[in-house]
């Protein structure tokens, strides 16, 4: 992976660069990493395997916009601290908008933990899991949110990590399905352009195209090695 996709908070490996593994050495703050797929108008699942090191301010999951917080330098429930963002926290809050709620028990700490998320834009919802346990709907009207969203997490503990595991998407009518076979043989953006489709097509299609330079999951302030700031 380029160094400009890299930061000293969040370092990424494993297949794929699945893994994530938050301050490294020490923490001084909270980091967060964004990942790729635009969630909109899908039904998604992932499932997220958190290391046996729970514990902290905060360990959140989630989704947000682009403009959702993705550092501070203070201990914080980062996703969700502002209207951009909605997460969940192993202390089992539910945060957005600044404002949070109680939503399941706090995670045992120390102890290796599963987190399933399903994301249906259709209906507006997003509903956590805990080990194979439904918790029920966490948020609604997920559906009127007209920015693109993204699978979100966060940490503020030192040498935490979270994998992820688990992906699934379920097709929401026969234009999306006929979308996701012509992907699989498009692969690329480049051989998409040479085909002879209407704009609005290609920019349908497009959508559904994750380069094969763009990896599963981006780390935070991915420009601060070069200078030029925090995205």
């Amino acid at each position: 992976m380029d160094s400009d996709f890299l930061d000293q908070r969040v370092r990424l490996h494993g297949p794929h660069f699945r893994i994530a593994l938050f301050h490294p050495n020490w923490s001084s703050g909270t980091a967060g990493v964004r990942g790729t797929r635009i969630l909109n108008n899908g039904r998604y699942f992932w499932e997220l395997h958190l290391s046996r090191r729970i514990f902290g301010t905060s360990m959140m999951f989630g989704i947000g916009t682009k403009k959702a917080r993705l550092h501070a330098d203070s201990f914080t429930n980062l996703l969700g601290k502002d209207d951009q963002g909605w997460g969940l926290s192993h202390k089992g809050l539910l945060w957005h908008g600044g404002r949070w709620t109680q939503y399941t028990k706090p995670f045992r700490e120390n102890v290796a933990t599963k987190i399933g998320v399903l994301f249906d834009g259709i209906a507006g919802t997003l509903t956590y899991y805990k080990d194979g346990k439904c918790l029920g709907i966490a948020f609604r009207g997920l559906n009127e949110i007209k920015e693109p969203l993204y699978p979100i997490i966060c940490s503020t503990a030192a040498k935490t990590e979270m994998f992820l595991d688990s992906t699934k998407r379920d097709f929401v009518n026969l234009q999306d399905r006929c979308r996701a076979v012509i992907v699989k043989k498009v692969k690329k953006e480049q051989d998409l352009q040479k085909l002879f489709l209407p704009p609005k097509i290609k920019q349908y299609l497009s959508e559904a195209i994750v380069c094969e330079c763009v990896k599963p999951f981006r780390p935070v302030n991915q420009n601060l090695s070069n200078g030029m700031g925090t995205i």
